[in-house]
Protein backbone atom coordinates (compact mmCIF):
# COMPACT_ATOMS: atom_id res chain seq x y z
CA UNK A 1 0.00 0.00 0.00
CA UNK A 2 1.61 3.56 -0.66
CA UNK A 3 0.01 6.46 0.87
CA UNK A 4 0.66 10.39 -0.56
CA UNK A 5 -0.30 13.10 1.66
CA UNK A 6 -1.38 16.78 -0.41
CA UNK A 7 -1.78 18.33 2.76
CA UNK A 8 -5.11 19.28 4.94
CA UNK A 9 -6.67 16.12 4.82
CA UNK A 10 -6.21 14.86 1.13
CA UNK A 11 -4.62 11.43 1.12
CA UNK A 12 -4.02 9.36 -1.74
CA UNK A 13 -4.17 5.43 -0.98
CA UNK A 14 -2.62 3.30 -4.09
CA UNK A 15 -3.64 -0.84 -3.10
CA UNK A 16 -5.02 -3.69 -4.72
CA UNK A 17 -4.16 -1.74 -8.33
CA UNK A 18 -6.97 0.75 -7.19
CA UNK A 19 -6.56 4.89 -6.35
CA UNK A 20 -8.40 6.01 -2.87
CA UNK A 21 -8.85 9.79 -2.82
CA UNK A 22 -10.12 10.74 1.01
CA UNK A 23 -11.15 14.22 0.93
CA UNK A 24 -10.36 15.60 -2.42
CA UNK A 25 -9.67 19.50 -1.23
CA UNK A 26 -7.55 20.53 -4.13
CA UNK A 27 -8.36 24.20 -5.68
CA UNK A 28 -8.23 26.63 -3.36
CA UNK A 29 -5.99 24.66 -0.96
CA UNK A 30 -3.02 26.39 -0.55
CA UNK A 31 -1.08 23.20 0.26
CA UNK A 32 -2.16 21.30 -2.42
CA UNK A 33 -2.00 23.33 -5.10
CA UNK A 34 1.70 24.03 -4.74
CA UNK A 35 1.94 20.09 -5.49
CA UNK A 36 -0.96 19.08 -8.06
CA UNK A 37 -3.84 19.68 -9.60
CA UNK A 38 -7.62 18.11 -9.32
CA UNK A 39 -7.23 17.39 -13.12
CA UNK A 40 -3.79 15.40 -12.34
CA UNK A 41 -5.75 13.21 -9.97
CA UNK A 42 -7.87 10.50 -11.33
CA UNK A 43 -8.74 8.17 -8.67
CA UNK A 44 -10.98 4.68 -8.81
CA UNK A 45 -12.86 5.57 -5.52
CA UNK A 46 -13.52 8.98 -3.29
CA UNK A 47 -14.24 8.67 0.02
CA UNK A 48 -15.25 11.66 1.91
CA UNK A 49 -15.56 12.29 5.87
CA UNK A 50 -17.90 14.87 5.96
CA UNK A 51 -19.38 17.92 3.23
CA UNK A 52 -17.32 20.56 4.26
CA UNK A 53 -15.64 22.33 1.73
CA UNK A 54 -11.93 21.79 2.83
CA UNK A 55 -13.14 18.16 2.32
CA UNK A 56 -15.76 18.10 -0.48
CA UNK A 57 -13.35 20.29 -2.44
CA UNK A 58 -13.16 19.37 -5.98
CA UNK A 59 -15.38 15.73 -6.08
CA UNK A 60 -17.88 16.47 -8.46
CA UNK A 61 -14.67 17.64 -10.76
CA UNK A 62 -13.13 14.77 -10.58
CA UNK A 63 -15.80 12.26 -10.25
CA UNK A 64 -17.07 12.96 -13.66
CA UNK A 65 -14.26 13.28 -15.48
CA UNK A 66 -12.95 9.78 -14.25
CA UNK A 67 -16.22 8.21 -12.98
CA UNK A 68 -14.76 7.61 -9.90
CA UNK A 69 -17.15 5.61 -6.77
CA UNK A 70 -18.11 8.56 -4.47
CA UNK A 71 -18.44 7.06 -1.16
CA UNK A 72 -19.99 8.79 1.49
CA UNK A 73 -22.58 8.87 4.15
CA UNK A 74 -26.57 8.76 2.83
CA UNK A 75 -26.89 12.53 1.76
CA UNK A 76 -23.62 12.87 0.64
CA UNK A 77 -23.92 10.55 -1.72
CA UNK A 78 -28.00 11.37 -2.55
CA UNK A 79 -25.92 15.38 -2.89
CA UNK A 80 -23.70 13.74 -5.77
CA UNK A 81 -26.34 11.73 -6.93
CA UNK A 82 -29.13 14.71 -7.79
CA UNK A 83 -25.95 16.57 -9.13
CA UNK A 84 -25.25 13.67 -11.90
CA UNK A 85 -23.21 11.66 -10.81
CA UNK A 86 -24.95 8.32 -10.33
CA UNK A 87 -21.83 5.77 -9.59
CA UNK A 88 -22.42 6.28 -5.60
CA UNK A 89 -21.46 3.98 -2.73
CA UNK A 90 -24.09 5.52 0.23
CA UNK A 91 -23.17 4.35 3.79
CA UNK A 92 -23.81 4.97 7.67
CA UNK A 93 -22.36 5.29 10.70
CA UNK A 94 -21.22 2.03 11.95
CA UNK A 95 -21.88 0.02 8.78
CA UNK A 96 -19.45 -1.92 6.52
CA UNK A 97 -19.48 -2.61 2.95
CA UNK A 98 -16.99 -5.07 0.78
CA UNK A 99 -15.48 -3.63 -2.17
CA UNK A 100 -13.37 -5.46 -4.67
CA UNK A 101 -10.34 -4.07 -3.14
CA UNK A 102 -11.21 -4.18 0.05
CA UNK A 103 -13.41 -3.27 2.73
CA UNK A 104 -14.44 -0.20 4.51
CA UNK A 105 -16.18 0.93 7.73
CA UNK A 106 -17.88 4.17 8.56
CA UNK A 107 -16.70 5.36 11.84
CA UNK A 108 -18.40 8.30 14.15
CA UNK A 109 -17.10 11.00 14.39
CA UNK A 110 -17.79 14.59 16.59
CA UNK A 111 -18.10 17.33 14.07
CA UNK A 112 -20.68 19.03 11.72
CA UNK A 113 -21.19 18.82 8.20
CA UNK A 114 -23.07 21.09 5.28
CA UNK A 115 -22.10 21.13 1.83
CA UNK A 116 -20.92 25.21 0.59
CA UNK A 117 -24.32 25.97 -0.59
CA UNK A 118 -25.47 25.53 3.37
CA UNK A 119 -27.36 21.91 2.18
CA UNK A 120 -27.03 19.51 5.02
CA UNK A 121 -24.46 16.80 4.67
CA UNK A 122 -25.70 14.14 7.19
CA UNK A 123 -23.35 13.30 10.04
CA UNK A 124 -19.44 13.32 10.04
CA UNK A 125 -18.03 10.33 9.95
CA UNK A 126 -14.43 8.30 9.92
CA UNK A 127 -12.99 5.32 8.20
CA UNK A 128 -11.75 2.31 8.77
CA UNK A 129 -10.04 0.72 5.85
CA UNK A 130 -9.11 -2.94 5.19
CA UNK A 131 -7.03 -3.54 2.78
CA UNK A 132 -3.92 -6.24 2.10
CA UNK A 133 -4.18 -7.41 6.08
CA UNK A 134 -3.55 -4.00 7.02
CA UNK A 135 -6.19 -1.56 9.02
CA UNK A 136 -6.07 2.08 8.60
CA UNK A 137 -7.94 4.26 10.60
CA UNK A 138 -9.02 7.67 9.33
CA UNK A 139 -10.82 9.43 12.05
CA UNK A 140 -12.18 12.65 9.85
CA UNK A 141 -12.52 15.67 11.42
CA UNK A 142 -13.25 14.96 15.43
CA UNK A 143 -12.55 16.04 18.47
CA UNK A 144 -11.85 12.74 21.07
CA UNK A 145 -14.13 10.42 21.99
CA UNK A 146 -14.64 7.62 24.04
CA UNK A 147 -15.60 5.12 21.82
CA UNK A 148 -12.23 5.48 20.26
CA UNK A 149 -11.35 3.17 23.19
CA UNK A 150 -13.67 0.48 21.43
CA UNK A 151 -12.11 1.13 18.12
CA UNK A 152 -8.93 0.11 19.39
CA UNK A 153 -9.70 -2.91 21.35
CA UNK A 154 -11.58 -4.30 18.64
CA UNK A 155 -8.82 -3.56 15.84
CA UNK A 156 -5.18 -3.52 15.56
CA UNK A 157 -5.01 -0.81 13.71
CA UNK A 158 -1.42 -0.44 11.31
CA UNK A 159 -2.23 3.29 10.78
CA UNK A 160 -4.13 6.02 12.39
CA UNK A 161 -4.50 10.08 10.67
CA UNK A 162 -5.83 12.23 13.14
CA UNK A 163 -5.95 16.01 12.98
CA UNK A 164 -4.05 18.29 14.68
CA UNK A 165 -5.06 21.79 13.94
CA UNK A 166 -7.08 23.03 16.56
CA UNK A 167 -10.12 24.96 16.48
CA UNK A 168 -12.09 23.36 14.37
CA UNK A 169 -10.99 19.78 15.19
CA UNK A 170 -8.98 18.61 18.26
CA UNK A 171 -5.36 19.79 18.92
CA UNK A 172 -2.17 18.28 19.88
CA UNK A 173 -3.01 17.32 23.46
CA UNK A 174 -7.41 16.13 21.94
CA UNK A 175 -5.05 13.89 19.16
CA UNK A 176 -2.68 12.53 22.13
CA UNK A 177 -5.79 11.16 23.78
CA UNK A 178 -6.93 9.76 20.99
CA UNK A 179 -3.76 7.95 19.76
CA UNK A 180 -3.76 6.77 23.37
CA UNK A 181 -7.28 5.26 23.04
CA UNK A 182 -6.72 3.99 19.65
CA UNK A 183 -2.64 2.51 19.93
CA UNK A 184 -1.87 2.44 16.54
CA UNK A 185 1.61 0.86 15.36
CA UNK A 186 1.43 4.55 13.75
CA UNK A 187 -0.02 8.33 13.96
CA UNK A 188 -0.07 10.51 11.24
CA UNK A 189 -1.19 13.86 11.84
CA UNK A 190 -3.55 15.76 9.20
CA UNK A 191 -6.02 18.92 8.89
CA UNK A 192 -3.04 21.20 9.93
CA UNK A 193 -1.05 24.49 8.77
CA UNK A 194 -3.26 24.72 5.83
CA UNK A 195 -4.52 28.02 6.88
CA UNK A 196 -3.04 30.10 9.82
CA UNK A 197 -5.46 29.45 12.32
CA UNK A 198 -4.46 25.82 12.54
CA UNK A 199 -1.23 26.26 12.40
CA UNK A 200 0.34 23.35 14.83
CA UNK A 201 3.64 22.96 16.18
CA UNK A 202 4.56 19.46 15.45
CA UNK A 203 7.71 19.37 17.12
CA UNK A 204 5.12 19.38 20.49
CA UNK A 205 3.50 16.86 18.76
CA UNK A 206 6.27 14.42 18.30
CA UNK A 207 7.15 15.17 21.31
CA UNK A 208 3.99 14.14 23.46
CA UNK A 209 3.51 11.11 21.58
CA UNK A 210 7.12 10.52 22.21
CA UNK A 211 6.57 10.86 25.73
CA UNK A 212 4.09 8.17 25.89
CA UNK A 213 5.79 5.62 23.72
CA UNK A 214 3.88 6.15 20.66
CA UNK A 215 5.07 6.15 17.15
CA UNK A 216 4.36 9.42 14.57
CA UNK A 217 5.34 10.19 11.89
CA UNK A 218 4.79 13.75 10.24
CA UNK A 219 4.39 14.30 6.57
CA UNK A 220 5.21 17.17 3.87
CA UNK A 221 2.72 17.91 1.79
CA UNK A 222 3.53 16.13 -1.57
CA UNK A 223 5.31 13.03 0.33
CA UNK A 224 4.61 9.48 -0.08
CA UNK A 225 5.45 6.14 1.82
CA UNK A 226 4.94 2.73 2.03
CA UNK A 227 2.49 1.09 4.45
Amino acid sequence: MKITYFGHSVLKVETNDKILLFDPFITGNPVAEKITTADSLSPDVIILTHAHFDHWGDTLAIAERTGALVVGNHEITEYAYKQGHENVQPMNTGGSCTFEWGKLTQTYARHSSSFPDGTYGGNPNGYLLFVEGLCVYNSGDTSPFTEMAWIGEDHDIDLAFLPIGDLFTMGIQGALRAARMLKPNLTVPVHFDTYPPIEADTDAWQSSMNAVSLATRVLKPGESFDL
